[in-house]
């Protein structure tokens, strides 16, 4: 296009383009348009590009050009590649846009509908844009009066947004505040008078940071406000609006729900007489799976069992292409905090229609295994179903019936139900102990709270057999779900674990030899070769740190087109099956199914196959913004549960150690605080990377990580979630060193208080 518009202005005159030449090759070029691209496309040498650059700032003072940067494009129209900032969204849930840079005196900003569509080759590191993001996007002219372009992100632009969320409080003699809700910012906010927009002590808003120079603190005016969280029920609407999760379900997607019919028995296999039993935390709120087992009845397959695996049929209900898919999409996956659940789907769906409740028939899909004695597959078929749960029972109830405690419930289940699916997972056990996969001992807490939303306790829940008599069935239906569909070519999402990268495993080795353990140079690691170096230091005080550092050695999980396998499962073919009603990959495998096996009319669209490359981007980003803002959280609760004993001490362990300080985890509540290398000691204190320590450089004192110490707390900043340690335990003795021998990053110095 350029090339012709230029060809064309050759034929026409020998000098200098026209200004309507001009206009017309800036608006018809596809991609960025500067001085270079023109005198480029025009031909124009030497001093005649003197002459270009005067006739291009004529125009723009004219008003017929305006420039963003060194970028130019038609007045009134923004360039096809341009900078945006994410501000909202719209009825829909898609995320709108106006351009990053926008003089007010042309008017209001154009709205720009973000598509959601991902770049390509990013899918390791790629997350959905966030409110306050800027993205480099390629934009399309549309005829639609209220929105101007749509714009496909090509990437995020690195550094701060001028959108920052923060706690609105008064500060005496110095007018408003702002406290950003980010651990990293250094200062907070300064509201000018006029500049609050009705704004109340202990609201979460969202303001504009003033551009300016100048001594004392930044200035800020509230463009938003998003919420009291005055209450701790409402804290984890920070990491909501921080991380930009949708949590309101636009009017379309509810009215979608709400007109939802029953689903039809015609073509589904009638599993309504199988006594398939749910078996989930005691609070959980929806029910995706039920299980059901006994013994293989094949005079072939002595000592086999058969399995069935049932999973809610969300595909009946949630329809490729329509604004309950679309809002499913856009979210990835269901969020939970302590507080609240940001569902995937509107409860209509989620805790009514697909929920398998006890006694009322529900559509599913669901997978018949067999396996011989030895817990290997010799066979499964997927089945569409109507099925009817005999029970809801929770973990503790199932286990505390096979341990000999059933109660009224489980009384008449025990014989018929739950002891033939603990005999099947016993077979199962077999294979997965002959696969051996990753086996990490890194337990899990979780917060109690009380009726006010405070924390009333931490609990580390017991990992019963309940536990993984599930997670083993689910595997199993997961693995039969991608051999199924692989073999089948149909295209799918697959729940890809990476191996190790060869630098991780470098470091793993030179930290091992620190702790006396031999790990070969150049060696092919396996989840087995890892399970080894776990179980030989069992029982030991490094026991937990070397966990610790084995889970760091590990790749992230993602979802792809494209089968990897699954490294700490140790298969060679995964994929998600059997949580549709939380996450949107589960869906898109339920549509392949029924693609697969003709069980319908609503399997995969061409539109979710045209797309599911991209999807595979957003779905893996929404989950790593799932795990942040439930992690920031549980900091930001247990910040102001600590909040009140500053000066107390604990016993805590060092989780991580950089040139900066050491990070610190308490032991009673699980939270994270940070103390300086500066209030160590007098000494120097060296960061030594392989042994992941700081150690005095003349006195050798050494603090590393797993080491177990008693610290104090100095502060605790709710909003943020930080926690600020002093160390009050020696460190162990060591050697002096020289900070010339080690990887030095930032040798610090300080005085123990």
């Amino acid at each position: 296009m350029r090339k012709a518009v230029a060809r064309k202005a050759k034929q026409t005159s020998s000098d200098l383009p026209t200004a309507e030449q001009l206009i017309d090759f800036i608006k018809t070029s596809p991609g960025k348009v500067g001085k270079r691209e023109i005198a480029r496309a025009f031909n124009i040498k030497g001093n005649d590009r003197i002459a270009l650059k005067r006739q291009l700032k004529e125009l723009e003072q004219d008003g017929k050009l305006k420039r963003a940067g060194r970028v130019m494009a038609k007045a009134g129209e923004l360039p096809p590649i341009t900078v945006v900032e994410i501000t909202g969204r719209d009825a829909n849930g898609e995320l709108l846009a106006v351009p990053a840079e926008w003089e007010m005196a042309s008017g209001e900003p154009p709205q720009i509908l973000i598509i959601a569509q991902a770049s390509k080759g990013t899918r390791e590191e790629s997350q959905p844009p966030a409110m306050g993001d800027r993205v480099l996007a390629r934009l399309e002219p549309t005829k639609d009066p209220k929105v101007a372009y749509h714009g496909r992100v090509i990437r995020k632009i690195a550094g701060r947004s001028t959108r920052v969320l923060g706690i609105f409080r008064h500060a005496k003699g110095h007018g408003a505040r702002v406290v950003p809700v980010d651990k990293k910012a250094r200062h907070e906010l300064q509201v000018q008078p006029g500049h609050e927009n009705g704004a109340e002590p202990g609201e979460l808003v969202s303001v504009e940071v003033m551009r300016g120079r100048g001594h004392g603190l930044p200035t800020a005016r509230v463009k938003e406000r998003l919420g009291d969280i005055s209450s701790q029920r409402n804290i984890s609407l920070i990491a909501i609006e921080h991380h930009g999760i949708p949590s309101e379900f636009p009017a379309r997607v509810l009215a979608e729900a709400d007109a939802l019919k029953p689903f039809s028995h015609a073509h589904r296999t009638d599993l309504r007489d199988i006594p398939l039993v749910t078996i989930d935390p005691p609070d959980a709120r929806d029910h995706d799976d039920a299980v059901w087992a006994e013994p293989d009845d094949d005079p072939k397959n002595e000592g086999g069992v058969k399995v069935i695996v049932a999973i809610a049929d969300v595909s009946t209900y949630v329809q490729s292409g329509s604004a309950l898919d679309r809002e499913a999409r856009i979210r990835g996956n269901s969020v939970y905090f302590p507080d609240r659940v940001v569902p995937m789907l509107p409860e209509r769906i989620s805790n009514d229609l697909c929920s398998l409740r006890e006694r009322e028939e529900r559509p599913c899909l669901a997978v018949f295994m067999t396996f011989d004695r030895s817990g290997t597959k010799r066979k499964h078929h997927f089945v569409r179903g109507v099925m009817r749960s005999v029970a809801k029972l929770s973990y503790q109830q199932a286990q505390a019936a096979i341990d000999g405690r059933p109660d009224d419930k489980t009384e008449t289940l025990l014989a018929p139900v739950l002891r033939p699916l603990w005999a099947a997972y016993k077979v199962l056990l077999k294979g997965r102990n002959r696969r051996e996969p990753l086996e990490l001992d890194l337990p899990e807490r979780k917060l109690i709270l009380d009726a006010h939303g405070l924390i009333e306790r931490v609990v580390t829940p017991e990992r019963l057999d309940a536990h993984k008599l599930i997670e083993e069935f689910m595997i199993q239906a997961n693995v039969a779900a991608a051999e199924t569909l692989g073999e089948r070519k149909i295209p799918l999402l697959y729940r890809v674990h990476a191996n190790p990268a060869e630098e991780k495993i470098r470091s793993l080795g030179e930290f091992l030899k620190t702790v006396g353990i031999n790990l070969a140079k150049g060696q092919h690691m396996t989840p087995r070769h890892f399970n080894q170096i776990l179980k030989e230091v069992e029982g030991k005080d490094y026991q937990h740190v070397v966990n610790e550092v084995v889970l760091r050695t590990q790749a992230q999980a993602v979802y792809d087109t494209e089968n990897a396998g699954h490294f700490g499962l140790h298969l060679r073919h995964y994929a998600h099956f059997t949580s549709p009603i939380r996450r949107y990959a589960d869906l898109i495998v339920h549509r392949a199914l029924i693609t697969a096996f003709g069980f319908g009319s609503d399997g995969l669209s061409s539109e979710d196959t045209a797309q599911l490359s991209d999807t595979a981007t957003l779905v893996s980003g929404a989950e790593r913004r799932a795990m942040a803002a439930e992690r920031e959280t549980v900091d930001r609760l247990i910040a102001s549960h600590l909040s009140s004993q500053i000066g107390a001490r604990f016993p805590g362990r060092i989780g991580g150690v950089v040139s900066a300080g050491l990070f610190i985890t308490l032991n009673d509540t699980g939270a994270d605080g940070f103390i300086p290398a500066g209030t160590l000691g007098s000494d120097y204190f060296v960061y030594d990377e392989t042994r992941r320590a700081l150690i005095g450089e003349r006195s050798g004192e050494t603090f590393q990580l797993g080491d177990k110490v008693d610290v104090r707390l100095v502060e605790a900043a709710p909003v943020s979630g930080g926690l600020r340690f002093e160390m009050m335990s020696d460190g162990r003795k060591g050697k002096p060193v020289s900070r010339r021998s080690l990887r030095v990053r930032g040798p610090a110095r300080g005085k123990r208080r």
